[in-house]
């Protein structure tokens, strides 16, 4: 039974409907009791809810006070509906071919439909596999674990970057990853190599072995070599970047994001910095086979790189130079 709105208050007449009123119908009962409250002034009503005129009067003109579920959205499903066009049979057949080939889709049933002397559209092959589905007649067969597809095991603190991270300072986000350095025939290197995603800072370390305990090291030499303080790091799903590495991250506060499989190209303003260290330090310069001289000469490249060589991306700045402008656009913002 439902109360006809007059002096009943809102609470007791939602009360006697009880949960079946949505809660989009709720809010717009809210409007209809505001507009009689104040003696139907209706422009009042809209400025106070946010809503145009003409969504107003619509609902005004559907609102029944002795029938609230006249507030309801209608359904705006055609009032005939498409018929299903194909046989039993042909549905049958779509039928055996997917039990058979269950991970076969329309495209390819279809043409083995034809080959059976049915002419049907991969479209129509869609439909029927639909309603099959829905229907509960078909269902997707259990997956087997085989070891060529491995799962991702579960990091404790690594996770993956949320689409709405804000990159605007430097050291809001540094992209990190690995390069295989040979100085010599059987001899190989590995350089961990970030890259600060705004203002181009690179620090670049070699090391033995590419090792979660090698990367844990390398960021103690992040945090000393970079002139601003590391929020959150990026990597790629090596097992160099979890274990210590990822106990490191988390002691130090430092944000870990990993990238999904097969997904470089999210890394890539580090992938094209070892693309430059390659090109314009390992092919020019001789790299001697002891790992201590790789990382003297290493050192004095990453100071040229940070601090000499112009970007093209920084304006033709060098990072160094692009930092000494953003501190200072930062502080004048500061003073206003």
């Amino acid at each position: 039974m439902h109360i006809i709105q007059g002096t009943v208050p809102y609470a007791r007449r939602l009360a006697a409907v009880g949960p079946e009123l949505s809660r989009a119908a709720r809010q717009r009962l809210k409007w209809m009791d505001h507009y009689r409250s104040h003696g139907e002034n209706a422009a009042l009503t809209c400025r106070y809810f946010g809503i145009s005129r003409q969504t107003f009067y619509r609902w005004r003109r559907r609102y029944d006070p002795t029938a609230l579920a006249s507030l309801e959205a209608r359904s705006h499903c055609p009032t005939r509906r498409r018929r299903p066009t194909w046989s039993p049979a042909l549905a049958h057949a779509v039928r055996q071919l997917r039990d058979q080939y269950p991970r076969w889709g329309k495209d390819k049933l279809a043409v083995l439909l034809r080959g059976q002397g049915r002419p049907v559209s991969p479209s129509m092959v869609g439909r029927i596999l639909t309603i099959l589905k829905a229907r509960g007649v078909l269902r997707e067969p259990p997956r087997h674990a085989i070891s060529a597809r491995r799962r991702a095991r579960p990091r404790p603190y690594a996770g993956r970057k949320p689409q709405d991270y804000p990159v605007r300072a430097p050291g809001d986000l540094v992209q990190v990853d690995t390069l295989d350095v040979r100085p010599q025939a059987g001899l190989v290197f590995k350089q961990f190599t970030a890259r600060d995603m705004v203002s181009r800072w690179d620090v670049l370390e070699a090391h033995p072995q590419a090792t979660a305990k090698a990367a844990a090291r390398f960021l103690t030499t992040l945090a000393q070599r970079m002139p601003f303080p590391v929020k959150a790091l990026q990597v790629d799903g090596g097992s160099e970047f979890a274990a210590a590495f990822e106990a490191a991250c988390q002691a130090q506060g430092v944000r870990l994001f990993v990238l999904p499989p097969r997904s470089p190209k999210l890394n890539g303003r580090v992938e094209r910095a070892q693309r430059t260290h390659t090109e314009e330090f390992y092919e020019v310069t001789p790299c001697p086979p002891e790992l201590g001289a790789v990382n003297r000469r290493l050192h004095a490249w990453e100071r040229t790189y940070n601090t000499v060589r112009p970007h093209q991306a920084l304006g033709y700045l060098t990072p160094q130079q692009f930092l000494r402008q953003h501190r200072a656009r930062r502080g004048q913002m500061e003073c206003h």
